[in-house]
């Protein structure tokens, strides 16, 4: 069985950007998880782009980019810089997104670069299809050792004096692929002492 992992998404939140406004009710802001990072992603010309808007962050220090399992994860820390009474409708505290990335995806050459309060991360995109591979089929069928004594018991024993030093046992291999073989297996003891 296949497990499927679904990133976890805050309750309602549109609702909690309404909520971050409004001073009485920020109490309720665990309730509806960690803050959500506002995302764009594009895909063109073989490379995927995920845009994150980070205004406020030092990227050496608050940002992190990790790519595990086939998703990208951006996560940053905004820290409030003073204890100052007033309003204020900036969001501190943790942010979190995870997303999926496209078939193909190379996350051995990912980039990511800050600019102006944008985080771009840029993820090429080396085959859009996965590929089809043809396995060959070979089958292998083994034959008890009574089937064939009739057939056996008329060869010269010339080709049992070479045979006398393989194994006893009996096989029959068909090979049902690109030049199907058909092989069979006699130990020379055997042959003779059925006649």
């Amino acid at each position: 069985m296949l497990a499927v992992h679904r990133p976890t998404r805050p309750l309602l939140p549109e609702l909690s950007g309404l909520l971050a406004g409004l001073p009485n009710l920020t109490a309720l802001r665990p309730f509806f998880g960690v803050h959500p990072m506002r995302l764009e992603d594009t895909r063109k010309d073989g490379l995927y782009e995920v845009r994150a808007e980070l205004p406020g962050v030092d990227p050496a220090e608050d940002i992190e980019v990790i790519v595990r399992d086939g998703r990208l994860t951006i996560r940053a820390e905004r820290a409030q810089a003073d204890e100052a009474t007033g309003r204020s409708e900036f969001r501190y505290g943790s942010f979190a997104r995870t997303v999926e990335l496209p078939a193909g995806a190379d996350e051995d050459d990912i980039t990511a670069v800050y600019d102006r309060g944008i985080l771009t991360v840029a993820v090429p995109v080396v085959d859009d299809e996965p590929g089809e591979i043809r396995v060959e089929i070979i089958e292998t069928i083994l034959v008890d050792e009574e089937d064939f004594d009739d057939d056996f018991a008329d060869e010269d024993d010339e080709d049992d004096e070479d045979d006398e030093d393989d194994e006893d046992e009996d096989a029959v291999t068909v090979s049902t692929g690109a030049g199907a073989a058909f092989a069979l297996e006699d130990s020379a003891e055997q042959a003779r002492s059925e006649n």
